[in-house]
């Protein structure tokens, strides 16, 4: 039977441009090939989790304009329950603005409309969901008050917590005592600590941060290079995958969606964080955000054919 996970995020709809660089301040640049991708942090990683294996149910909220039938619609057609999400006949559909670099490397600007107006009491209207989770994946696309209920019903109903701390914004302290696993990027662990975050000796430096603030399990996401964890086992590296980088919107997305449904299948941190890993990688080598995301087939093929026994490594 398929693990069951609940989503508390937002969904977008992406406007993507090719580039070759990016404007300064004053410039105009003429882009091109412009697309309309569905994104969205938390869309995305339902995308991801679902079809990787879960049952998944999605929490949010799309605007009442053209775009929001049309998110939810692509969520359905996924196969993802969405009868917890809202339509808000006052505010537009969440939107990203995209310029993608020949690098694959990419610049966002985020009009959070609609994800704007998911409430403590919409999520209360959806604790069913939280409670027969077998575990809930939350980021900061809907407000950090929202954020925090689906957490505190998640730890009432012994429901495990993935953290993915972005974008960051917000009083985060009240969060982290009902974080299972908090899996922050470089960056993002350096505003949320801090301190620098330029090496693996830093990368644990601000894992132990997010453990001393009663986070189970930390984790900062490594780009290409992989991931490092800190829980009772002491630290880890677990080394990404190798791809050709087309586009890296939604790679992180894809790492938490994976990670989410293998931690809820019972598999070992290490396992776990390798198919995210992988599933990360795949998706930086598509384009788009939810078009990229892959198949649990298609992760486990890359993991099979890049399979490694010095893959785990302790720090």
């Amino acid at each position: 039977m398929a693990v069951r996970i609940a989503v508390l995020g937002d969904s977008n709809q992406d406007f993507v441009m090719r580039a070759e660089r990016m404007p300064r301040p004053g410039e105009t640049l003429v882009g091109s090939d412009l697309q309309l991708v569905p994104g969205g942090k938390g869309a995305n990683q339902a995308v991801t989790a679902a079809r990787v294996g879960a049952e998944v149910t999605f929490i949010g909220s799309v605007g009442d304009d053209l775009m929001g039938p049309r998110l939810l619609a692509n969520l359905e057609r996924e196969g993802i329950d969405t009868s917890f999400a809202t339509t808000d006949p006052q505010a537009h559909s969440g939107s990203a603005f995209i310029a993608l670099l020949p690098s694959g490397e990419n610049s966002i600007l985020h009009c959070m409309g609609a994800n704007l107006e998911v409430s403590p009491e919409q999520v209360e209207g959806a604790r069913e969901a939280i409670e027969r989770a077998d575990i809930l994946l939350v980021q900061l696309g809907v407000p950090p008050e929202t954020v925090l209920r689906g957490m505190e019903l998640a730890e009432e109903a012994g429901t495990s917590v993935l953290f993915d701390p972005a974008p960051v914004r917000g009083d985060l302290d009240p969060m982290w005592p009902h974080t299972t696993v908090a899996c922050p990027n470089e960056s993002e662990a350096e505003v949320i600590t801090g301190r620098p975050v330029t090496d693996l000796r830093e990368a644990c430096a601000a894992a132990r941060w997010f453990r001393e603030h009663s986070v189970e399990v930390a984790i900062v996401k490594l780009g290409a290079r992989g991931a490092m964890v800190l829980d009772d086992d002491g630290a880890r590296i677990v080394r990404g995958y190798v791809v050709d980088v087309v586009d890296t919107t939604g790679a992180g997305d894809a790492f938490a969606g994976a990670l989410g449904t293998r931690l809820a299948e019972g598999a070992p941190v290490e396992e776990a964080l390798a198919f995210a890993n992988a599933a990360g990688a795949m998706a930086a080598a598509r384009f788009g955000a939810q078009p990229s995301l892959p198949t649990r087939d298609e992760v486990e093929a890359l993991m099979a054919e890049q399979k490694s026994e010095d893959r785990v490594q302790g720090l």
